[in-house]
């Protein structure tokens, strides 16, 4: 199973860089979006996009993507936790549906599908699986080098 972040299915549907690298995770029919993530696709697809509600939730069940991951206690109280450490408003600006994404995909033994670079640095730091997708802008994202730095 693959956990998608929201850009994933937004970038998917809008034909966005990252669709070709989205289509397979889709067609193997093994992806998911959590809860969460289904409603930040619908927002964005009605109220940013101008699409339709109704339109815009039948392309989420075209995709088998509407019936989200839920998030209870456990999922919740993880995803609070994992902000809570790794947030900073500039260096690491993931929002609580990222960290719940992230938690999941960590709770399932599953690898998550994003191409925010604030949400692939918090799941290179937590060893959380990703699927490095290509953003909007065509640039992809490399894990940040943690060799030592030679003494002097």
């Amino acid at each position: 199973m693959t956990v998608l972040d929201a850009y994933a299915v937004i970038a998917y549907l809008r034909a966005e860089p990252a669709a070709a690298e989205v289509r397979p995770l889709l067609t193997a029919g093994s992806a998911r979006l959590t809860a969460v993530g289904v409603a930040e696709v619908l927002d964005h697809l009605v109220r940013l996009a101008g699409a339709d509600e109704e339109s815009a939730a039948l392309d989420l069940a075209q995709l088998d993507l509407l019936d989200g991951i839920a998030v209870g206690a456990d999922l919740g109280l993880a995803a609070g936790r994992l902000r809570a450490r790794r947030y900073h408003r500039s260096r690491c600006a993931v929002s609580m549906a990222d960290c719940i994404a992230a938690e999941a995909a960590r709770h399932t033994s599953a690898g998550l599908a994003t191409s925010d670079p604030h949400l692939l640095d918090l799941c290179h730091a937590e060893d959380i699986s990703t699927t490095v997708l290509t953003a909007s802008d065509g640039t992809r994202w490399t894990p940040p080098d943690r060799s030592p730095t030679p003494a002097p």
